[in-house]
């Protein structure tokens, strides 16, 4: 592993260390994967892109594609094992879990915690997983309906609670486990009940998630439930008293994206909102089948993955694809004034 694990358990320090000049070919090799190890979910979210299209077939990421994805990648340090499917789907996962950890690599996923059952406790943690990051979105079992498309609120408020009092018991600090909320206007008034539900759960950890759409935008993710500059007094208070209900409470609330709530809801460059990204510097994303994209948020900015797809993984060595010519031309782009349709809008168009 090229960095301790102290470093890239803190997304903050971590992409601050990644010391990357950014011309069209990139000097050293990928630090991070993203590795969508299925495309596949159990439910319906309606901040989700998979919900309104289909993006891929439905699939599994196969062993052979996934130890040949890591296998290429000696000096991977961060492996994130999620993009639009519910990881805890896969059978494989705790094996994939430990082939990396194996190697000395930081590993972590989201769940949306409908899978997280007592009989999976051992094997998530003998695995040496490092996070465990649950999608909750909502403080309350109707506004969980309304905006997962299904009402599992109750039976991931009580399993998640379960787990933290299984690593207590054991004296166990990993995996570390957070609480996520997509930012909404329809739920950051219920930050504070949030931060207070974490706590009864026993998860000292909750982190507002980004909201990110398209021009045209889907479901619940649109511009006009966004919290991106439009955020009230009211609004702004109500992230104040959250904050400081976590303190009082012992939970730590901050926000995706590396950086504060408050901090996130405004616009950091005005002109060029994507010129400080140094993801196509630092890390891959793959889909289930293969397919190279710039990052995480491609899937949720832009349409089509044809229009932004960066290789093939299955067709190509990852040296051919990192600085191929697709992957050239993204980057040149990135750099000047006319981005790659998923970027040009990155920080207008989101919201924590």
């Amino acid at each position: 592993m090229t960095e301790d694990a102290s470093l890239v358990s803190d997304p903050r320090r971590y992409f601050q260390s990644v010391d990357a000049k950014r011309t069209v070919e990139a000097e050293q090799p990928p630090v991070c994967a993203y590795l969508e190890i299925t495309n596949r979910c159990n439910l319906l979210c309606e901040t989700c892109p998979r919900t309104f299209e289909a993006l891929e077939p439905p699939a599994d990421m196969s062993w052979a594609l996934f130890t040949r994805i890591v296998d290429q990648l000696p000096g991977l340090s961060r492996a994130v094992l999620h993009g639009v499917g519910e990881p805890m789907l896969v059978r494989a996962l705790p094996a994939m879990i430990r082939y990396l950890k194996d190697r000395g690599v930081y590993v972590l996923f989201n769940t949306n915690g409908t899978l997280l059952r007592e009989r999976r406790f051992p094997e998530l943690v003998d695995s040496g997983l490092d996070e465990l990051r649950v999608s909750l979105d909502a403080a309350d079992a109707p506004t969980y309906a309304r905006i997962r498309g299904k009402n599992f609120f109750d039976r991931i408020v009580r399993d998640v609670k379960r787990f933290t009092g299984y690593l207590r018991e054991r004296d166990l600090a990993n995996p570390r486990v957070s609480l996520w909320l997509t930012g909404l206007q329809e739920t950051i008034g219920q930050l504070p009940d949030f931060v207070r539900l974490a706590a009864r759960m026993g998860v000292a950890e909750v982190h507002l998630q980004r909201l990110v759409f398209d021009e045209q935008g889907f479901g619940l993710a649109r511009a006009e439930c966004s919290l991106f500059e439009r955020t009230e007094a009211s609004e702004a208070e109500t992230i104040e008293q959250a904050m400081a209900l976590g303190q009082s409470l012992g939970v730590r609330l901050d926000a995706s994206g590396a950086t504060e709530p408050g901090i996130s809801l405004k616009r950091s460059d005005e002109s060029s909102p994507w010129s400080l990204c140094r993801r196509p510097w630092s890390l891959m994303y793959f889909t289930a089948h293969g397919r190279a994209l710039p990052c995480c948020i491609a899937p949720f900015s832009a349409r089509g993955y044809e229009n932004y797809t960066l290789g093939d993984a299955t067709q190509q060595t990852l040296r051919e694809i990192w600085n191929g010519e697709a992957y050239r031309d993204f980057r040149g782009r990135l750099l000047g004034d006319t981005p790659p349709k998923p970027c040009e809008g990155c920080g207008l168009r989101w919201s924590l």
